[in-house]
């Protein structure tokens, strides 16, 4: 048996080197708090519905997001090719395939190949949720059939144009990338 260490002992860094070509830590301060306030930083989709990009990690082909929805009703039809991790920052959505809601608070996960409806209440003006998505997703129609894409590559490229247009520097979207 050990004997026991003194906090203070055991408050020594890492003495040796990081592995070779590791990607620096990513910390944003102030996700839960100051960024949901700025209203320009938000990545328009459409006039209701916007992201803003934690990470997005085009070595390992997923995104993590901000999503904001302000209009009720349906949002998007889609299949994931990966998985994908929600939890619901402010309002509640749910799936029109499925009896959950996710509320303030919610974990989800959904599984890849998972195809649904997404749909946000009547009496939800805003919904926040911080999604983890690995892969993409396919847009569809009720009947399966593609009407479009988005995955980490299409979500850089819109932050990329929109940060332009609010004249940040070009380098300004490389904070997000790994």
């Amino acid at each position: 048996m050990n004997a026991p260490v003194k906090p203070d002992e055991l408050a020594i860094p890492y003495a040796l080197p990081q592995v070779p070509f590791m990607s620096p830590d990513m910390v944003h301060p102030g996700v839960m708090t100051t960024w949901l306030d700025d209203d320009n930083l938000w990545v328009p989709v459409t006039a209701t519905v916007s992201f803003k990009p934690l990470m997005l990690s085009v070595s390992g082909g997923y995104y993590i997001n901000l999503l904001r929805v302000r209009q009720s009703g349906v949002l998007s039809r889609h299949r994931h090719s990966g998985a994908v991790h929600a939890l619901v920052l402010k309002g509640r959505w749910y799936y029109l395939e499925h009896d959950w809601v996710a509320d303030e608070g919610s974990f989800a996960f959904e599984p890849p190949g998972e195809t649904h409806t997404l749909f946000v209440p009547e009496d939800v003006e805003e919904m926040i949720t911080w999604f983890h998505v690995q892969g993409g997703y396919t847009y569809v129609d009720p009947q399966g059939v593609a009407v479009g894409y988005e995955d980490v590559f299409t979500k850089l490229e819109a932050a990329r144009k929109h940060y332009k247009t609010l004249g940040l520097p070009d380098d300004y979207i490389e904070q997000f990338i790994r």
